[in-house]
């Protein structure tokens, strides 16, 4: 669920941030903790000057810390970095001009992740990893981060701004095989951080193999900008597996989000969402979204090509299973709102109790009848548990009726009743407290149906061809992984609920 922040005033001296200081970790626990190794050292306020951590050394992050506009924080692979759980809603701030670079590998990712030991973790048990660049958005004003002007140590009462960035190019560096986990505090009502937040993040910014794993709200949530991503896996999550809003317009491919369970967040942390889905994709809403000339406030960006425009490609969202109840208002594969549009390609959408797709307005309908909202080739398999059956909005509600997709060419598979989201895959077991990643085989069978049906070439669509570039790859099958090819996601992701 994407959450629209209030307009604030930013003043230079409020800026003034503390300092880094790196000791032995005292950190008292909240509930059992790993021990930290000798040389444990605890991060503080801000890192001003470029700063190399050690891969032997356990970090503490204690309150908001701040990475500085001209500072770079590099993370050596294998680095493992804890939200201390005396300092509620511990976070990671890379602010606008300062860079992060954590190259993990397959064999030792990056890991962020809680400071209790495993078993005793929950989701908000700390904040999560924030990165500020400076793209444009749709928004105008002073908008601040969610969450960014909480009552946390260290914290800055105004928050952190990231509207009115200049450069879609910038550079805010390289996350490669990094893990967030049990993070998405909420600082405040309806103000949570989520595991990974890229707000405004330019195109020359890296983010390949990344994971969420059991967050309190969204894991992978962008705000404007225009950054790329490949090989993205989100484990459970409290709201959202992915959030996009306010014009970005970067490409995904390759994106792996399975939910099983409704999470037990922190006590004291927040609660999980009302309305959790599998994609949740907005245009513009709230203050600073301005209205175009004969358009509304969703509208924002049409005049200056900053309408929300992400692709999505070869993507697999998994839902939850039977028997387990979701929120009323969650429990949708896609949800498409407030002037979105996109292109969504390639993907399966499976298991999802409310149904797989929903076009919520009347501005986002506009985006799919003039082709600025582009669906093609996905696969919908054991969608509507808890509504007949429905992959598609009901007739009379909203505007994604079946009817509508198939008007635009979106070529759609809707699986038979029979079919179930397990069978699409080589191995999708029942999800327990105690099953690991290794358990998940996303890649399908020859015999597979979503195995074959992809879109495998984008020139037949010039505007796919045009959006997408040389980035995303046209492939023969549907979903994140190809029959037979690369496990991706196997060696570096983890599962676990706590």
């Amino acid at each position: 669920m994407t959450k629209f922040t209030r307009l604030r005033a930013i003043t230079t001296a409020s800026m003034a941030l503390l300092g880094l200081t790196a000791c032995g970790s005292d950190a008292g626990p909240v509930g059992p903790i790993t021990t930290n190794p000798v040389g444990a050292a605890v991060l503080t306020g801000s890192i001003a000057a470029n700063r190399t951590l050690s891969k032997d050394t356990t970090y503490v992050l204690r309150g908001f810390v701040y990475v500085n506009s001209g500072a770079t924080l590099t993370i050596p692979a294998g680095t493992k970095i804890v939200g201390d759980t005396t300092a509620l809603g511990s976070a990671l701030f890379v602010l606008r001009g300062a860079r992060i670079v954590a190259n993990g590998t397959e064999s030792a990712p990056v890991v962020f992740t809680s400071q209790r030991s495993a078993g005793n973790r929950s989701p908000g048990d700390w904040g999560g990893l924030i990165i500020v660049g400076n793209a444009r958005n749709n928004r105008a004003g002073n908008i601040i981060v969610e969450g960014s002007d909480g009552s946390v140590i260290g914290a800055n009462s105004t928050g952190i701004v990231y509207t009115g960035g200049a450069n879609d190019a910038d550079n805010s560096g390289t996350l490669r095989y990094v893990r967030v986990e049990f993070a998405g505090y909420a600082t405040l009502t309806d103000a949570e951080l989520n595991s990974f937040t890229f707000a405004a993040l330019g195109s020359g910014t890296t983010l390949e193999y990344l994971q969420a794993v059991a967050g309190l709200d969204d894991s992978f949530e962008w705000f404007g900008g225009t950054v790329d991503g490949k090989y993205l896996v989100s484990y459970e999550a409290g709201d959202d597996h992915f959030d996009a809003s306010e014009g970005y317009r970067g490409r995904n491919q390759f994106m792996i989000a399975l939910q099983s369970t409704v999470l037990t967040p922190r006590a004291g942390a927040g609660a999980v969402s009302s309305d959790p889905q599998g994609f949740e994709v907005d245009g513009c809403n709230g203050g600073g979204c301005t209205a175009p000339a004969g358009g509304n406030a969703q509208s924002s960006g049409a005049s200056d090509g900053l309408w929300n425009m992400n692709v999505f490609a070869n993507f697999t969202v998994i839902g939850t299973p039977a028997g387990v109840t979701v929120p009323a208002n969650g429990g949708v594969g896609m949800v498409l709102r407030r002037g979105t549009g996109g292109y969504y390609l390639n993907g399966v959408v499976a298991r999802w109790p409310q149904r797989a797709i929903s076009l919520r307005d009347s501005t986002s309908n506009n985006r799919l009848q003039a082709d600025s909202l582009i669906v093609r080739n996905l696969y919908f398999a054991e969608n509507g548990a808890t509504t007949s059956g429905a992959n598609f909005d009901l007739t009379g509600t909203n505007f994604g009726q079946e009817a509508a997709f198939t008007a635009r060419n979106s070529n759609i598979t809707v699986a038979a009743t029979t079919v179930t989201a397990s069978s699409l895959f080589t191995t999708l077991p029942t999800v327990t407290s105690s099953t690991t990643g290794a358990a998940f085989d996303w890649s399908p069978s020859l015999s597979s149906p979503i195995a074959t049906g992809g879109l495998a070439t984008f020139a037949a669509d010039p505007k796919i061809a045009a959006r997408v570039g040389t980035f995303i790859t046209p492939t023969a099958y549907r979903g994140a992984a190809a029959p037979g090819g690369v496990k991706w996601w196997a060696n570096w992701t983890n599962y676990a609920r706590n």
